[in-house]
């Protein structure tokens, strides 16, 4: 078994760690050291956020792999900056693993995580590692915003226009697929991709924040339905949205023959599936006309508006109108 400093080194390795700068500071110090010792540049904002992903809460040692772990793990706290508007930079790392997955286990993981960060052009500027009885990660990102330009979801106001990018409930019906049908199967790699490896819309974040369009945004990273109860709260308002609008994923007919055991429902799986790391974001019908130069425009889809009454109201397809509570993910909910 490798001692901790030769994991560390092989980590190193296997994750973009090269010093340097990164856009909003130079990366004079990083892995290896007690800390990280990064030199400011220029006039910036620092967004910082932290993921925590559990091996038996977030996902399954047995069913999901390593490299899908590792890449998961950063792209999914880069998600929370991205939300804000910012450009995702360096992170820390945290792993807590048992010694029997320090060997081809780990060297999948960290392949996984290089990639993302390749992709994300991140660098890891260090972290801790230590032996667990269990899978722990945590994952901590710095990012970089134009000076007072990153975007909270605390400013929507009545009237404005609600929006999502993308396709909704990809993810959660690939994680079904996996519980229930294991992972083999014409196809059927392509319906696992948003589960096991979901992308993020970085530039279409960046320029959201750059250009001050959204007057709140945030991730769907829990479900539709919970994540806009929290940017409603947030903001003190409500919301109305209208079901037919809501853009949803296709489930092909081999799976929709299933469908009724496995409890598939593409509506239900957009509102209140979780892990789509999409954003969803609020506009001022003063600033609409600019989405237009936004990119990825063409996958944008209004679904609802702000109200001043408290509360989430879903339209249906029929006209008529039902209270929406949240039901994504909530690790704190009791089960039923």
């Amino acid at each position: 078994m490798d001692s901790e400093s030769q994991l560390v080194e092989r980590t190193g390795r296997a994750i973009p760690s090269s010093k340097g700068r990164r856009g909003l500071a130079n990366l004079r110090l990083g892995i290896g050291d007690d800390a990280a010792v990064l030199v400011p540049t220029g006039r910036a904002e620092w967004v910082l956020s932290c993921d925590a992903f559990l091996e038996g809460v977030h996902f399954l040692e047995k069913v999901h792999p390593p490299d899908s772990v590792g890449y998961k793990a950063l792209v999914r706290a880069a998600s929370d900056l991205v939300a804000m508007g910012a450009t995702p930079r360096l992170f820390l790392l945290t792993l807590a693993l048992p010694s029997r997955l320090t060997g081809d286990w780990l060297d999948s993981f960290l392949r996984g995580m290089g990639r993302a960060a390749r992709l994300l052009d991140m660098r890891l500027a260090g972290g801790d590692t230590t032996r667990s009885q269990s899978v722990f990660i945590n994952v901590t990102v710095l990012g970089e915003a134009s000076l007072g330009q990153a975007v909270a979801r605390s400013g929507a106001q009545p009237g404005d226009i609600i929006y999502v990018s993308g396709k909704l409930g990809g993810a959660q019906l690939g994680l079904e697929l996996i519980i229930n049908r294991g992972t083999r199967g014409p196809g059927l790699s392509r319906l696992l991709r948003p589960h096991l490896y979901p992308s993020i819309r970085t530039k279409l974040g960046e320029w959201l924040g750059r250009h001050g369009v959204p007057s709140a945004m945030m991730d769907i990273s829990d479900g539709l339905s919970t994540d806009l109860d929290r940017l409603c709260r947030a903001s003190h308002a409500g919301a109305r949205l209208w079901a037919a609008r809501i853009p949803r994923v296709s489930i092909p007919d081999l799976i929709s023959r299933q469908r009724k055991r496995l409890n598939l429902d593409p509506l239900k799986l957009a509102l209140h599936g979780g892990e789509d790391y999409e954003l969803l974001f609020t506009v001022s019908h003063r600033k609409v006309k600019r989405l237009r130069h936004a990119p990825g425009f063409r996958e944008l889809t209004p679904i609802g508006e702000i109200t001043s009454r408290r509360g989430m109201i879903l339209i249906g397809e029929d006209g008529r109108s039902e209270t929406l509570e949240p039901a994504g993910w909530d690790p704190f909910r009791k089960k039923s």
